[in-house]
Parts: structure tokens; C-alpha cells; sequence
């Protein structure tokens, strides 16, 4: 695994290796490290502060508690386990990363020096902040390895440098960069975003043209509903083309196809804008775990140092240059009254700064986050959630539907026939039965509605039964006279 600290600024320019993991491996999502809350409460003093008098055991005691704080070895395997993952460390950093409850670093401090006096840590040396800076001793690089899972990989030792007098050579490979990468894990973390196991440095996303992608963090926390974000760490100092570079090559690793899937149908579900479709044929959600929302893993920029307005001016620059990486599309088809967006194709990109985030009383899990594309600044689920998307669409195509069914059943109701006799509209049952049979030319009667055309056939009815009646009496009177007629004759013959 590189060494974020020394080979940060190579790492994104290099080729790939073969030592370096193409898949991120999942990493545990089981109980915290640390107890942590979403919010440090008020009142929590900055890193450094001087020591109380009194033994090293003794910790200061939370509000109206009488107990005695001590390391004790939860304590020590916590520091040791974070120390082991990122490397090096403050003791701010810890402190936010591991007890944020705390209204100071003093646990923090007290446990990393117990350590150090089982020779599992040592201070490197003393950043520009005045904080110092603590990595783990060979014994504690053992250790920590021992507590972490194994999917969990570990970087490399720091090795002490010494002088040509045997004089210890303070560590120069951690720099400003480093320090917010750390100190951004540890917000979040902070926050009640996962914890310390939740997160890897410098994982490996392989292009097929030669490229990998780093990088800088992975977070994995399900149960605060990300179940996989990475995030870029920018001091602004770059320039705004390699961060929409960035997003370029995250976007073309999304859209690799996982192994023996099949190109033809994952053509065709493109084709077809089959958003959920075409994820089954990706190699990403095999290696990052599901989410209920639509689109790519979310990749976030972290922004810190300079001035305020030159972040933000770099944030604004960044969301017009990369809009085509994170907009989205019309849905395909859609009418009148769609506005919904199609994000399955789309990265959501998160914008944010470390000053912000340090500055808001709800920190990580405050309104600190910002989705490009959107004005206001939202939680992190809020600015990760799709409200016009997925669902947004299905309610617009339910009330499209509706108006379209309305319109045309009104456009039908013009269209029905109306009784010539007696001026009532023809009845379903009616008008399909003509629309069945088709228009019989000459017949008056297709006309008229149900009711009339039943009195006319009736009245027909009647009409016929009386003709034959009248004919019936007409002939049984014909020949009752001639029945009379014939008995005349016969009378007058014998007569005669």
C-alpha cells in the first residue's frame, strides 16, 4: 500500500504495479472502536492544552461524574488500531476520531504517553500547528496489526532515522496534505460516520488505459446510511482541470463492466436508458456495497486552506467544469410535466471544507455539505439523497398518467353518439357494440341509442303482429263468406 504521508503527490501521477490492490476490500461495519456522538458538545477545548497537576493515571472527570478516567486498555487498543490505519497522528486528531464526548484531548494524551512508555509509540516530531506528531514503534506496528481485522490492511512502518552521532532524525514525510486527510477521517468519524475501521487510504481504481486512480479516503457506514463515499482532500493548490480530471477517470471506472459480463446486453440496457439495468453488468457494485439511492458511488472534495473566497471560487469553478460527470439526464420519453432527472448514470459529487465543517457546532453531521448542482448546503444524507430522481419521476408519470387518462376519456366523451330520437348519449355497452360490428350503411337504427332502438324494433314488432292479425281476421272473414256463399248455392240447386 503507498504511503499516503511520502508518496501522496506521486501517487496520482504513477502507473499502476502490480502490488497495488485493484479491488477496495470491505472493510468491518461492526461496533464502533470508540463510543461516538454526532455532535461534540459545547464547551470542548482545543488540542494542547497544559497539563493539570496530578498523576499521569488521573483523567478529568465528565460533568457531575465522580469516576476516574485512566487508559486503560480498551483505550490502548483504540489508539493503537487508529494509529495503525492512518499512520501518524495528532492527538487532536485522535481525540476528535476516538472521543469526541471529550471536552479535550487529555485521555487522548495520557493513553499515546502510557504507550510510549511500553515503547509501543513515539512522538516523530512536532508539526507547524505545535501539536506533536505520534507513530507507531515496531512493537506497536506488531500490535496493531494484531487487533485489526485482516481485510484491514496496514501501511508500512516508520522507521526512526538516526544521524551519523546516533541522534534521533525528526520524520520528514507528513505534510500538510496528510494532516487533512487524517484530520477529515477523524470529523467524520467524529460525527458518527462509521469508525476508524470504516475507512482506507489510497485505494487503487485501475483504468484500462494505464491509469490509477487514488483515492485519498474511502468511508464505508452503512448504519449512517453512506454505505461508500470517497473523498478527495484538495489544500487548493491544485488546479480545477485535474479535479474535473478526477472525476473523468472515477466516471470511467464506473463504467467498466465486471468480469464475463455481457457487453451486448449491457449495450442494449444503455440504449434503453435502463439506469438499475445496466448496474448488474458493472464491475463497482461488486467491490462497493449497494445503496438505495440511484447513481455511482458519491465522491466528495474536501476542501481546506487558502481563504474563504478562494475556496468557494474553486468550488463554483469545479461545478461548471464537471457539470457533465454529475448532472444527470431526462428521463427518455418523458411529457409534459416531467422535470425529474436521471441520476443513475450520474457521480454524485459532494463539495465541503474542513474550516466549515470545524466551525459548525453539529460538525460533520451538520448542514456542511453541498451537492453541485444544488444552491443550499444540506447534511450529508440530504445532499446524498435524490429527491428529484427515481421517486420524484414515478410521482410526475403517476399525475402524467392520470392527466393524460382524463384527457383522453374527455376526448372519447366528445366522440360518443348521441339517440337521434331521443338526444341521451349512447351508454359503454352501446357504443362498443357499434364500434364491434362496425357501421352498417342504411341502418337507422345503429342511430339510436339502447332504450329506442328497443321501443323501434318493438313497435316494429307490433306493428308486424297486427298487419298479421288483420290478416289472419281478413282471411277467416273471406272464408266464412264463402263458406256462406257456397251453402247459398247448394240450397238453390235443390230447389231447382
Amino acid at each position: 500500500m503507498p504511503d499516503p504521508t511520502h508518496e501522496h503527490h506521486a501517487a496520482h501521477e504513477r502507473q499502476p504495479s502490480e502490488d497495488v490492490d485493484q479491488v477496495p476490500l470491505a472493510l468491518s461495519t461492526g461496533p464502533s472502536i470508540a463510543p461516538s456522538t454526532a455532535a461534540p458538545p459545547a464547551g470542548r477545548e482545543s488540542s494542547g492544552q497544559p497539563r493539570k497537576s496530578g498523576p499521569r493515571e488521573a483523567f478529568d472527570n465528565p460533568p457531575g461524574s465522580t469516576e476516574a478516567w485512566k487508559p486503560t486498555g480498551v483505550r490502548r487498543q483504540e489508539v493503537l488500531r487508529a494509529l495503525g490505519i492512518f499512520q501518524r497522528a495528532t492527538p487532536e486528531h485522535l481525540w476528535r476520531m476516538l472521543r469526541p464526548g471529550d471536552r479535550h484531548d487529555r485521555c487522548t494524551r495520557d493513553t499515546l504517553n502510557a504507550l510510549k512508555e511500553t515503547g509501543m509509540v513515539r512522538v516523530e516530531r512536532r508539526v507547524k500547528s505545535g501539536h506533536q506528531l505520534w507513530v507507531l514503534t515496531e512493537t506497536g506496528h506488531r500490535e496493531a496489526k494484531g487487533l485489526l481485522p485482516r481485510n484491514v490492511r496496514i501501511p508500512a512502518l516508520c522507521k526512526q532515522k538516526y544521524d551519523t552521532k546516533g541522534r534521533p532524525i525528526p520524520g520528514q514525510g507528513y505534510d500538510e496534505h496528510a494532516a487533512a486527510v487524517t484530520l477529515t477521517a477523524a470529523v467524520l468519524t467524529g460525527a458518527g460516520y462509521g469508525t476508524p475501521l470504516s475507512w482506507q487510504t489510497e485505494i487503487a481504481h485501475k483504468l484500462p488505459y494505464g491509469y490509477t486512480q487514488y483515492a485519498d479516503l474511502t468511508m464505508r457506514a452503512p448504519d449512517a446510511g453512506v454505505p461508500a463515499m470517497l473523498l478527495e482532500v484538495d489544500r487548493v493548490n491544485e488546479p480545477v482541470d485535474d479535479l474535473v480530471d478526477k472525476l473523468r477517470r472515477y466516471t470511467d471506472w464506473f463504467e467498466l463492466l465486471a468480469p464475463k459480463a455481457d457487453p451486448n446486453k449491457e449495450m442494449a440496457a444503455c440504449y434503453e436508458q435502463l439506469g438499475g439495468k445496466v448496474q448488474e453488468f458493472r464491475l463497482w457494485p461488486r467491490l462497493y456495497p449497494a445503496s438505495s439511492r440511484e447513481g455511482y458511488v458519491p465522491v466528495a472534495f474536501v476542501f481546506t486552506g487558502k481563504t474563504a473566497e478562494q475556496r468557494e471560487s474553486r468550488m463554483q469553478r469545479l461545478e461548471q467544469a464537471g457539470r457533465r460527470y454529475f448532472a444527470g439526464e431526462p428521463y427518455p420519453g418523458r411529457g409534459a410535466g416531467i422535470t425529474a432527472v436521471d441520476y443513475n448514470q450520474a457521480v454524485p459529487v459532494l463539495v465541503t471544507e474542513l474550516e466549515r465543517i470545524t466551525a459548525d457546532p453539529a460538525g460533520a453531521a451538520g448542514k456542511v455539505w453541498r451537492r453541485l448542482g444544488r444552491e443550499e448546503w444540506q447534511t450529508l444524507t440530504e445532499a446524498l439523497d435524490n429527491p428529484d430522481g427515481d421517486r420524484l419521476y414515478l410521482v410526475q408519470w403517476r399525475e402524467a398518467k392520470r392527466r393524460r387518462e382524463e384527457r383522453e376519456a374527455a376526448e372519447r366523451e366528445a366522440q360518443r353518439p348521441v339517440c337521434t330520437q331521443c338526444g341521451a348519449k349512447f351508454t359503454d355497452e352501446r357504443w362498443e357494440y357499434l364500434l364491434g360490428r362496425g357501421r352498417s350503411w342504411g341502418d337507422r337504427t345503429d342511430e339510436l341509442c339502447g332504450p329506442c332502438r328497443g321501443e323501434h324494433f318493438a313497435r316494429l314488432e307490433a306493428e308486424r303482429a297486427a298487419r298479421r292479425q288483420a290478416e289472419e281476421d281478413a282471411a277467416r272473414d273471406a272464408a266464412q263468406a264463402e263458406g256462406r256463399a257456397r251453402k247459398g248455392r247448394g240450397l238453390f240447386r235443390r230447389r231447382t
